[in-house]
């Protein structure tokens, strides 16, 4: 399973970390313009023609502002996204200025889901969603809810494969803990069977 990188193509390897293909931030700069034709100049040009001047510096200043500080930003969040898989768990770390760390066991994992929107198709790219076997259902749409999101994958259906072979050679939570129980039946059936045995050697 291959990611490519800036310059060369590079080998995701089990326990070392990997990090979005660098055509990610080029879909957050491709949204971030969509924001501008769409949310913003079908006001702010009216704005500039039809207001005084006073009113389009104290419009324009924050404007820019926000706009400078969104393109400083896209950069700096996507060198903050980092991937590790181990032989048990999948970790990510996110955040540029709070720290998110998600760690998924592949025991857990119930599902993949590929996600690719028509931008991302373009630029040959997906997210993988993850859930797990307690995900939450998201309030907005009413469905699962990924517990980990590794994003901006261009061999996405490479490392789906890759994870889910882990995941077919962990045993699931559930039969873990039917293990466990089993464990306890018969530790209460040796208890049980002792305490006859003490009864016995009492009555005689």
């Amino acid at each position: 399973m291959r990611v490519y990188g800036e310059k060369e193509r590079l080998e995701v390897k089990i326990g070392e970390e990997f990090k979005p293909s660098p055509q990610f931030k080029k879909l957050y700069y491709i949204y971030l313009l969509f924001a501008i034709l769409f949310a913003i100049l079908w006001w702010y040009i009216p704005v500039l023609l039809f207001t005084p001047f006073e009113v389009k510096v104290g419009i324009t200043i924050p404007v820019l502002a926000i706009l400078i500080f969104v393109a400083y930003w896209i950069p700096k969040y996507y060198e903050t996204i980092v991937y590790r898989l181990t032989k048990d768990e999948i970790e990510c770390k996110r955040g540029v200025w709070f720290r998110k760390i998600g760690i998924v066991p592949y025991n857990r994992i119930t599902n993949i889901d590929v996600v690719q929107g028509p931008i991302s198709r373009m630029l040959g790219i997906a997210s993988l969603e993850i859930q797990t076997a307690g995900y939450s259902v998201s309030p907005t749409r009413g469905t699962p809810s990924a517990e980990i999101r590794i994003e901006g994958v261009e061999q996405f259906e490479e490392l789906k494969e890759l994870i889910m072979e882990f995941v077919r050679s962990k045993k699931p939570v559930a039969v873990e803990a039917y293990g466990e129980a089993n464990i306890g039946l018969k530790i209460l059936s040796e208890l049980v069977e002792i305490r006859k045995l003490l009864e016995k050697s009492l009555e005689k």
